[in-house]
């Protein structure tokens, strides 16, 4: 097996890791959730203790006031940080608030106060990952909590007799109005002290979230009407933008921003579909989100955890909008890219607490621009146009010129029954992107980290395998004799194995072009103007082929010592830019630190970023590829095997 062959096999064994991604969500303490849980019940079930200055149901108010000091109690054991007295401050009111009964919707209003301040200060998973499975939330509301709920969940289940307090009825519409879906998860997998409600942390997160979506739905039934509104009104998709917004967001507090019945019509639906949401909607409140628990760590002394919430404000909350950032204003996205990159290396070189403060709320300033480049009046139909023309013909630009390369070698070798490996792979690679394309859409949620992970290695895996064919083709481009035979010599160096290699290459260069592509073009997709992107998306492979033909015809007219010259340097210029790619996408996956470099410019097309670590792998492959010219000129002759 030849040298480059070899490598790809490598390439090949390495590749299985692409999709792993580690998970950077920061569970809360055991103490934070419950106190968490207890201000939820506290929001929902005081009004049902207190009216009008006055007790109306002695036990209920006790449990009240139990369940605010136990509130309090639980802060004050919580590990220390900078905003924990401000927390228990805000406790100690509620205290006070319940103790003079205060009117219902003080408490309530104090209670989602502080119980989202306490999540700021104490992260936990905010949603699912993905849209729980209904069909296996019917199964397991059945087999878990249908004899004490009932099986319409109005509380009447054959076990509810004699329970003290009685099972809640999901049913009961009031109730269920004041009640989130993520107060639902952690009650499911906390319990409730006090009631029968037990914990059911055995079963997995998937499970509660599919559980919390189940039960939260009961009481909502208009699901068609809610279907309706749902596909019809922009403006009220626009309210409700992904999973978090939806399981954080009361059916209360929702009809406040779209009135009712609309707000009950949609929580219907969405309650019984939550497939419906569209999770790559506009994330940057997740990243500020966790931008701001980042700084928050890091001011407590936690640099790893500080560490780990500015990569997942990346991942999880910057990344799934980069694409359509990337087609309305590339600028805005390398400068929040840079300052995301620069905030993640002070950080990691424990620079001032206030340094980093400052750092965040630059980039919090670059996340509002963003969101008003992102806004729906900013789409238009030549925005949709001009980005999936552009990111078409960039990012197949690449790939290309290597299988242009491949193409023009076979011909110039009068080697044309090897050109179906070629052919065969390119075409492979967009086959499996077709495959990715419906994965992405249907399937899996395709994360940032796994993203970022695909495209770094996959360009440092090109990189390598370039470096070695650059370096091959140059020194046959420099051999005297062998220009003088290699139309004699050259067929026999080309064996099955070399065949294959070129099918592989030809996969691997195109299909991690194509990957980055369809991610784009989904986001892209999810924007309207379709017409406009197809058209984009036609005018951008209509150039690619006039690129193409230009190429390969003026490959055919260079003298053959030339063209191994000329493509020599071309795949020794594309391997340097894949390196860096390699690098940022490694370090934009938080494998790799970042060590800012600010005397480089930016400029993505070279594949040039500004840090030590991109600079360093760049600067080794050239030289690599420098001696690798100059050994490979001064070899002797001979017909070698590719």
């Amino acid at each position: 097996m030849s040298f480059p062959t070899r490598l790809l096999v490598i390439a090949f064994a390495c590749a299985a890791c692409l999709f792993s991604a580690p998970s950077f969500a920061q569970e809360t303490t055991p103490s934070a959730q419950v106190a968490w849980r207890l201000l939820d019940y506290l929001a929902v079930d005081y009004s049902g203790a207190v009216a009008d200055g006055a007790v109306v149901n002695a036990a209920e108010y006790a449990e009240m006031k139990e369940f605010s000091a136990s509130v309090r109690e639980r802060l004050a054991a919580l590990p220390p940080t900078p905003t924990q007295p401000a927390l228990i401050r805000q406790a100690d009111e509620l205290v006070v608030a319940i103790g003079r009964k205060a009117a219902p919707q003080e408490v309530a209003n104090r209670a989602h106060l502080l119980a989202r301040d306490l999540l700021i200060a104490y992260p936990t998973p905010l949603a699912p990952s993905a849209p729980p499975d209904m069909s296996r939330a019917a199964a397991l509301y059945a087999e878990q909590c249908a004899t004490c709920h009932g099986a319409a969940g109005h509380g009447d289940g054959p076990n509810a007799r004699g329970l003290n307090p009685a099972p809640v009825a999901f049913a009961e519409i009031e109730r269920a109005r004041q009640r989130s879906i993520f107060g639902l998860y952690q009650v499911i997998g906390q319990g409730l002290d006090g009631t029968a409600m037990a914990s059911f942390a055995h079963l997995s997160s998937d499970d509660r979230w599919a559980l919390a979506f189940y039960v939260g739905g009961f009481a909502f039934d208009d699901v068609e009407q809610g279907r309706r509104l749902w596909t019809g009104d922009r403006q009220v998709r626009d309210r409700v933008q992904n999973l978090q917004a939806l399981v954080q967001t009361t059916p209360e507090a929702l009809a406040a921003q779209v009135g009712e019945p609309n707000a009950t019509r949609i929580v219907a639906y969405l309650r019984h579909h939550p497939e419906a949401i569209a999770q790559c909607g506009n994330t940057l409140d997740i990243a500020r989100e966790k931008l701001a628990q980042s700084v928050a760590r890091y001011e407590t002394g936690d640099r790893r955890g500080a560490q780990e919430l500015a990569l997942a404000a990346y991942l999880d909350g910057f990344e799934p909008v980069e694409p359509i950032l990337t087609a309305r204003d590339s600028a805005l996205l390398a400068r929040i890219e840079q300052a995301m990159g620069a905030l993640r290396a002070s950080i990691a070189a424990g620079a001032p607490a206030t340094d980093v403060r400052a750092q965040a709320e630059r980039i919090r300033a670059l996340f509002d621009a963003a969101e008003r480049v992102l806004s729906p009046q900013e789409a238009s139909a030549t925005s949709s146009f001009a980005g999936a023309f552009t990111i078409l013909l960039r990012e197949g630009l690449e790939a290309m010129l290597i299988v242009i390369a491949m193409i023009a070698f076979l011909g110039k070798a009068e080697r044309r029954d090897v050109l179906p490996y070629v052919h065969g792979g390119w075409i492979a690679a967009l086959g499996a992107g077709v495959l990715t394309w419906a994965a992405a859409t249907s399937l899996i949620s395709i994360s940032g980290a796994s993203r970022e992970l695909t495209e770094g290695f996959g360009s440092l895996l090109a990189a390598i395998v370039l470096i070695s064919v650059g370096i091959w083709m140059h020194g046959k481009g420099q051999s005297k004799a062998w220009q003088a035979y290699i139309h004699e010599k050259l067929s026999k160096a080309l064996s099955k194995g070399s065949a294959w290699f070129l099918f592989a290459l030809a996969f691997v260069v195109v299909y991690r072009e194509v990957f980055e592509t369809i991610l784009f073009y989904i986001a892209l997709w999810s924007q309207g103007a379709h017409l406009a992107i197809v058209a984009g998306a036609a005018t951008g492979a209509s150039a690619l082929a006039v690129i193409g033909w230009a190429l390969l015809s003026y490959s055919k007219r260079l003298p053959i010592a030339q063209f191994f010259s000329y493509s020599a340097i071309l795949i020794a210029i594309l391997a340097v830019v894949l390196a860096g790619k390699g690098v940022a996408g490694l370090q934009e996956a938080g494998l790799l630190d970042i060590h800012p470099l600010s005397a480089l410019p930016r400029i993505d097309l070279l594949g040039l970023f500004p840090t030590w670590e991109g600079f360093t792998a760049q600067a080794l492959t050239l030289g690599i590829i420098i001696v690798g010219f100059h050994l490979s000129g001064r070899q002797p002759a001979q017909p070698a095997k590719l």
